[in-house]
């Protein structure tokens, strides 16, 4: 049966809300339960995130080492990577579902402890603290501009299954697009080469090899696609109609884009090879755009696509998503 955000919400944490939250639950994530600035408070918190660094290994099943969580953005990363959906029914299944007892409910609280401390501590964040105290929220201020971050939330839509036609984005992905991305120096990577390269693009024939030997050709300067990058066997199953090559951050990234029949994908790369891909579902025709706007540190991408016949428009910092 497909795990919903808001069954596991329901079934697993609802139940043990206080009755004035649970009545008006947008009142309680609203309102500051710590007005006066009590550090106490805000210490619980820390101390829930330092029972998740104690517990987490274990009740997972993965070895201290291999988790590390040591409170880096990276620590994210590999707890999201062990959130599998065959982790998350074991826990629902140990002790009583809506009750305290329940181990999913308590690593999730924690977790979510955890998760916002990473923020406090990595990017200078700052609690917003609600009742009940797992859904507090971290204030984070960046070049982006200022937000409220649900971690908790994050973590509910993260162990949820995906619907038919949609997936969900990871714990990881939803802090590397609300926290690593906004806080980002980009401006400190190394220049690949002058913004105003001509790079033609590759009209078709989008092969491995053939992209391989546009980059030679073109950007000697990148050594190398990276480790990370997508195999011959994937980047041919992307069935790429074609491939552009932008310059953007004054040199220091190459984004690469193109359509495929089911989307537009695009690629980041770095001196040191790749960085970061982004996949937009969208129509066929007319086909998606992506394009630079601007220059210097204000520089943006915009990406313009219909999806079932609506036209919308996504704008990007020139780092990426």
């Amino acid at each position: 049966m497909t795990v919903t955000v808001e069954a596991l919400f329901r079934e697993t944490f609802l139940p043990l809300y206080p009755e004035d939250a649970r009545s008006d639950l947008a009142r309680a994530r609203r309102e500051d339960a710590n007005p006066a600035n009590n550090p106490n408070v805000v210490a619980h918190l820390d101390d829930a995130a330092r029972v998740f660094v104690e517990m987490a290994p274990a009740t997972l099943g993965v070895a201290a080492s291999a988790l590390d969580l040591d409170y880096s953005d990276a620590s994210v990363h590999r707890l999201s990577a062990a959130l599998t959906p065959e982790r998350r029914d074991r826990l629902a299944s140990q002790g009583a579902r809506g009750t305290s007892d329940n181990v999913l409910f308590n690593f999730v609280v924690h977790g979510a402890a955890y998760v916002g401390a990473c923020v406090v501590r990595a990017h200078g964040g700052a609690w917003a603290v609600r009742r009940p105290l797992w859904e507090s929220l971290v204030r984070l201020s960046s070049r982006a501009g200022e937000a409220d971050l649900p971690v908790f939330h994050w973590w509910l839509k993260s162990l949820a299954d995906p619907s038919a036609d949609a997936t969900l984005p990871s714990l990881a992905d939803r802090y590397r697009a609300y926290v690593e991305v906004p806080c980002a120096r980009p401006e400190e990577l190394p220049v690949i080469a002058p913004p105003d390269r001509e790079l033609p693009k590759i009209a078709k024939g989008v092969r491995y090899d053939v992209f391989y030997k546009y980059l030679k050709a073109h950007l000697p300067e990148l050594r190398d696609v990276g480790e990370a990058f997508p195999s011959p066997e994937r980047f041919a199953d992307y069935e790429l109609a074609s491939l552009s090559f932008d310059l953007v951050g004054d040199g220091r990234m190459l984004v690469i884009h193109g359509p495929s029949k089911h989307g537009l994908h695009a690629f980041w790369m770095t001196k040191e090879g790749f960085e970061k891909a982004a996949f937009w579902p969208c129509d066929s025709f007319p086909a998606p755009i992506l394009r630079v706007k601007g220059s210097g540190p204000t520089q943006k991408i915009e990406v313009l696509l219909s999806r079932d016949g609506t036209p919308s428009a996504i704008e990007l910092l020139w780092w990426g998503p």
